[in-house]
């Protein structure tokens, strides 16, 4: 096996490497007010609970409004949606409705009072599971409490966030099915 030859790397860059997730789409609502936020910083915690985590900046609109009504919909845009998700995270929801200016469907959602994004692969609706961390850390800890997902493409091309303005597509998909043990992993 190949031992790629290595050099010191700036540690505010190496996020390059160690984002896994797509970017998505977290679309929020209280008081009459709506908004749509591009995240990149997120992750899987449980599965049963289906429990998810982002961290969100106490300076942007969004986080008003999720800290008020303790929800949201995580919504899982294609690449297709791409100049829609830069757009999106270049402007303020408390200036614009980024539905309207994106041209993006609210839909209703089927347990919380957040809109989904239609035109997204899937979204996921959540209520805030646990509050220490958003304390702490601004840190919210969601529960997905419903899901809805399309039926085709069965595996969506996500957009994944590489840092300073670069984009990942989603690639080719490899099986090691019969070799998994899901419980080491």
């Amino acid at each position: 096996m190949k031992i790629p030859r290595k050099r010191a790397y700036p540690l505010d860059d190496i996020r390059r490497f160690l984002e896994p997730g797509p970017v998505v789409l977290v679309s929020s609502a209280h008081g009459g007010q709506r908004n749509i936020m591009t995240m990149g910083w997120h992750m899987m915690m449980g599965f049963e609970p289906a429990l998810f985590a982002c961290y969100l900046w106490h300076g942007n609109h969004t986080y008003g409004l999720v800290r008020r009504s303790r929800e949201c919909v995580i919504n899982l845009p294609g690449s297709h949606l791409l100049d829609a998700v830069v757009g999106i995270g270049n402007c303020s929801g408390a200036q614009v409705d980024k539905f309207e200016r994106f041209g993006l469907t609210a839909g209703r959602a089927s347990q919380v009072g957040a809109p989904l994004i239609r035109e997204c692969h899937a979204n996921f609706e959540c209520r805030l599971y646990e509050q220490r961390q958003t304390d702490a850390y601004h840190l919210f800890i969601w529960e997905v409490v419903a899901a809805h997902v399309a039926i085709s493409p069965r595996v969506p091309e996500t957009v994944h966030y590489r840092g300073n303005g670069e984009f990942m597509i989603s690639g080719r998909t490899i099986s090691r099915r019969r070799a998994f043990r899901p419980e080491n992993l």
